[in-house]
């Protein structure tokens, strides 16, 4: 799955900070209401809100309103953008450390006089 770089640099800034990190991880166990997830941060309300906004301008979460109750759900198809990208990372490294190994033990490539 390609994606664009701008995606896979949103979904980066908003893992980036300590405060969203730990709503994703909050949320991997269910959904909460954004009052419950701001209770567990040392922010004001307007302040965590920011950070809802980022996460779900992202496309991490998605916010649903039932009267004044506004609920965070988790996107988990969202992390195939960082998946994606760690297994061709993934894979371009262990190409690499291939190519050394096979340099470096090669037996055509000893210098011997």
């Amino acid at each position: 799955m390609a994606q664009c770089p701008a995606e896979l640099d949103g979904v980066f800034l908003a893992l980036a900070d300590p405060t969203r990190r730990a709503v994703v991880h909050r949320l991997g166990r269910g959904p909460a209401s954004v009052s419950d997830l701001a209770g567990a941060a040392t922010m004001t309300l307007p302040s965590f809100m920011k950070h809802v906004r980022v996460l779900e301008s992202n496309g991490l979460i998605h916010t649903v309103k039932s009267g004044r109750v506004r609920t965070c759900l988790l996107n988990r198809e969202r992390f195939a953008v960082v998946e994606d990208w760690l297994a061709r990372q993934r894979r371009l490294w262990d190409e690499r450390t291939d190519r050394l190994e096979q340099f470096v033990t090669d037996p055509k490539e000893e210098n011997t006089p």
